[in-house]
């Protein structure tokens, strides 16, 4: 078969670390920030308790520690990452809890901070489809006109019924709503799915890629539900209420919804981290790169790639 347009190795998938290399020339790393902002279903505007299946960092499990200031929290972690890469340029990730849910002028504050710091060429900023008032998208349109701009939009499933039972907060028809405000400032959009929530099967968790597939957004994560200590998804799994995915179960589903998926849509994640000490399960996650692998052992065996099955 030929080689994967998209990709560089054996990838059989639009890598993010193919876009990054072919946009910028050199290698780029995300710095995960934990900005301190909350989420309308955890202070009480849409609900209390958070999503079912989020941690206490608001899934900014591995971002910068909020008791620290943007400054230092950015520091840290490049020092780290430049033991590996000397060079790198940085995207600011804001990643934990909602990082729209602010009034305009402290999210200025916020972004500009990090945009101000040398060799940073972009932003990634993680939120919700409900957290996007007017005035914040005119800011981002403004934003995406001078810098390398991506917003992470949580969708997780197209199904109603399971974004009730996981306390999302918002319904599907609240999400497009959301999407449409940024697509029409011809932002980039990255959509975020989880496979394995409660109650979902197999032409679920599909229907929910296919949605994705026709949106006409730039990017998807694609994350494994891995349940975390003291959250209500560990009740529900010690309920009974929930059944966790299996690795082989997991990796052909991923690999049939790349199959589907647009060749031209970055895939930016394919599976979920927990921390190790908080994780309750699936612990086979914790083998990211396994995990990584037999994916693309899978798509070989398959002679596959993303978008063989596309269909608008």
């Amino acid at each position: 078969m030929t080689k994967f347009k998209y990709a560089f190795d054996n990838k059989r998938y639009h890598t993010w670390n193919y876009y990054l290399r072919n946009t910028f020339g050199e290698k780029v790393f995300k710095v995960s920030i934990n900005a301190g902002f909350t989420c309308p279903n955890i202070d009480g505007k849409v609900s209390f308790g958070g999503c079912t299946y989020c941690s206490k960092e608001g899934s900014g499990d591995f971002a910068g520690n909020p008791k620290d200031n943007l400054i230092k929290q950015f520091d840290d972690i490049t020092q780290m990452m430049h033991k590996k890469w000397p060079n790198a340029k940085y995207i600011g990730y804001f990643q934990a809890f909602t990082n729209t849910y602010a009034p305009v002028d402290i999210l200025k504050e916020k972004y500009e901070t990090i945009l101000s710091l040398d060799n940073v060429i972009g932003l990634s900023i993680s939120t919700r489809p409900d957290c996007l008032e007017d005035d914040v998208v005119e800011y981002l349109s403004e934003l995406n006109e001078r810098t390398n701009l991506w917003v992470e939009l949580g969708l997780q499933t197209i199904h109603d019924s399971t974004s009730k039972l996981i306390n999302r907060g918002h319904d599907y028809n609240e999400f497009l709503k959301g999407l449409e405000k940024l697509k029409a400032k011809n932002i980039k959009v990255i959509v975020h799915i989880i496979n394995g929530l409660p109650g979902e099967d197999y032409n679920m968790m599909m229907e929910t890629a296919k949605a994705v597939a026709n949106m006409g957004v730039d990017g998807i994560k694609i994350h494994l539900l891995h349940v975390i200590k003291d959250t209500p998804m560990e009740k529900m799994l010690q309920n009974g209420m929930l059944t966790l995915m299996n690795q082989e179960e997991y990796i052909n589903l991923v690999c049939d919804q790349l199959e589907i998926l647009p060749e031209t849509m970055i895939v930016h994640r394919l599976t979920g981290d927990g921390k190790r000490d908080e994780l309750v399960g699936p612990l086979w996650s914790l083998k990211k790169w396994e995990v990584l692998n037999a994916i693309d052992d899978e798509l070989k065996k398959r002679n596959s790639y993303q978008g063989i099955k596309y269909n608008k």
